[in-house]
């Protein structure tokens, strides 16, 4: 069976300030807004949906930290290095949006020529924008090496 991931659902804190960040970075990443109302929105690109939901108010001062369990960050992946450059430039930059280790740079220890810029959303939801040259489906060497791992 082969898959892929048909969605991701964010619950934030306050849609007032994560709703406007969201619909400007997926606009900005090709995903086209679905539905959108004060409390929610749906994006796609046509593979994946991302929908952002107000989290449920008794809950929200539970936080996922980084280090902890739950989802680490989310990462947009393009097709070129200049398209994280840009993104830098265009987005988060204008946006006046930090970034994180000291990116955008080269991350060899993940991948050669592994290329991203990480950030955080309102909630302090880590995101990244990635370029992966010679990107491959590499699910047959990642078969391999779990079944040398669980023997």
């Amino acid at each position: 069976m082969k898959t892929h991931i048909h969605h991701f659902h964010i619950s934030v804190s306050n849609p007032k300030k994560s709703i406007p960040f969201y619909k400007s970075l997926l606009g900005h990443l090709g995903y086209r807004i679905m539905i959108k109302n004060e409390n929610h929105i749906g994006a796609t690109n046509g593979t994946t949906d991302l929908w952002i939901v107000q989290a449920d108010l008794k809950n929200q001062n539970l936080v996922f930290p980084h280090e902890g369990m739950g989802i680490n960050h989310i990462a947009f992946r393009v097709s070129t290095k200049k398209e994280v450059v840009e993104f830098t430039e265009k987005f988060l930059k204008r946006h006046k949006i930090e970034t994180l280790y000291d990116s955008p740079r080269v991350f060899p220890e993940y991948h050669s020529g592994y290329f991203a810029v990480y950030f955080l959303d309102p909630d302090k939801i880590a995101l990244e924008v990635v370029f992966i040259p010679k990107f491959k489906d590499r699910t047959k060497v990642i078969e391999r090496h779990l079944l040398k791992t669980l023997v």
